[in-house]
């Protein structure tokens, strides 16, 4: 269903409410979401049951820190109490109308539920969302996310209908049909993972197609980090000739965070969501500018509420103005990494994306590659780790010298020796969802 925006660049009024105005907001649906957590469900009552707390204790934001983290390990042993709903369920049964499950990418996929509120309240997020974004009622999204488990597909499909725009539920397989499709149908819109839009622009060139031909003006990305790396996104505007808008979202939480058209940074979903960034080893708030922990809390969920959840993912906050009139804070380079991904080289905190970022802009590399961790790479008698091995790509025209190079360059950049192995083109696995960078041998 359609529905009619606030103005010709706002889906909701409440996106340009002031600081004080949305504070108030959260706050107030704080302490009504903590009492019908309370009331509803059993994992929290006893949770809060045992800190002798009450939700009618809630003053203001800060009464979060009061209450205990929500974490993976937490979620996955309230299923096991009460198979098959799980103790924190608080809505009904038979209220639920919708279940997905998380990708299972750093443990056992776990179901989340959704009433029909639950589902009108995420749709409503998407479409301020791809608003946001200048996707309108004439474009054409073909959606590249899979719609096997994940949540991401349907979730994009709802919103998109929302603004008006047709959508295509593509998937993320049979790469050249969804070429054909993209030019037979001339799709305006993908959002996809990156790493799905940046194999298909290889498949295109077997084809002897060139993606900048298509219709293709806007790429919204998700599922996995990349969209903010800036190589990455260069490549993929490049190569497409689209505006490229990252977004961050979870199964829990979706969508947290999406790049408007300003593209400096992506705003939190603020409205619909507690958003703090926190120290992972104190746990206290960081200010702006500094890496931390994102930890959400739900203002407004029926069926699976979570309060302080430990995302474990690390991103830095900006809390200034857009200059799209947007109020909300930001989220901005993008997500840093997990805090359980990050790799510690020699008193080196090392994320991924930082590999990525110097491996996609060194020239002759093809794009791909994957960091090794084996016994070649950690002391002997520590396990710790005293450098990294990286295995990239190379096109048929690469430097001779471009496993040095990059070697060179992370040990200049990140301050970590690398030995860089070069493969032929086409020698590392692709993924239709989400890659999976790092493997420890």
């Amino acid at each position: 269903m359609t529905a009619t925006p606030f103005s010709a660049t706002l889906w909701n009024e409440s996106e340009r409410w002031s600081r004080d105005q949305l504070v108030a907001h959260q706050s107030d649906r704080l302490r009504s979401q903590l009492r019908y957590v309370s009331e509803r469900s059993a994992f929290y009552a006893a949770r809060f049951g045992e800190l002798d707390w009450s939700p009618e204790d809630v003053a203001g934001l800060d009464s979060l820190a009061e209450l205990p983290f929500t974490r993976k390990y937490d979620y996955v042993e309230s299923l096991s109490a009460a198979p098959p709903w799980g103790s924190a369920i608080a809505a009904d049964p038979e209220s639920i109308e919708r279940i997905h499950f998380s990708s299972g990418t750093t443990a056992r996929p776990a179901p989340l539920f959704w009433t029909g509120g639950d589902i009108e309240r995420w749709t409503e997020n998407y479409a301020r969302m791809y608003y946001g974004q200048g996707i309108r009622p004439a474009d054409v999204a073909q959606v590249l996310y899979t719609f096997s488990w994940f949540v991401g597909g349907s979730a994009a499909v709802q919103g998109l209908q929302r603004v008006g725009a047709a959508s295509i539920p593509a998937g993320s397989r049979d790469s050249e049909r969804q070429i054909e499709t993209m030019m037979h149908y001339r799709t305006t819109v993908l959002p996809a993972t990156p790493s799905f839009v940046f194999h298909l622009l290889e498949v295109a060139d077997g084809m002897g197609l060139d993606l900048r031909d298509s219709a293709v003006r806007k790429i919204v990305l998700g599922g996995e980090p990349g969209g903010s790396v800036p190589s990455t996104r260069s490549r993929i505007q490049d190569g497409y000739g689209a505006e490229v808008f990252d977004t961050y979202g979870s199964l829990e939480f979706q969508p947290i965070a999406w790049e408007c058209t300003a593209h400096d940074g992506m705003h939190f979903a603020e409205h619909s969501a507690v958003v703090e960034i926190l120290d992972p080893v104190t746990d206290e708030p960081v200010p702006d500018g500094d890496p931390g922990v994102v930890v959400l809390t739900h203002l407004h969920r029926e069926a699976s509420p979570l309060v302080r959840w430990w995302t474990g993912d690390v991103a830095v906050r900006d809390s200034s103005p857009c200059a799209c009139g947007r109020t909300t804070a930001r989220l901005v380079g993008g997500v840093r990494g997990r805090a359980d991904d990050m790799l510690v080289v020699r008193g080196v905190n090392l994320f991924p994306s930082a590999v990525e970022e110097l491996v996609r802009q060194a020239e002759g590399a093809a794009g791909e590659y994957l960091i090794v961790l084996d016994e070649t790479v950690k002391d002997p008698v520590s396990g710790y780790l005293t450098g990294i091995k990286v295995r990239l790509e190379a096109r048929s025209d690469a430097p001779v010298d471009l496993g040095s190079a990059v070697a060179a360059a992370i040990h200049a950049r990140l301050g970590v020796r690398a030995h860089v192995e070069v493969v032929a083109y086409g020698e590392l696995p692709r993924s239709e969802h989400k890659a999976k960078r790092v493997v420890h041998v």
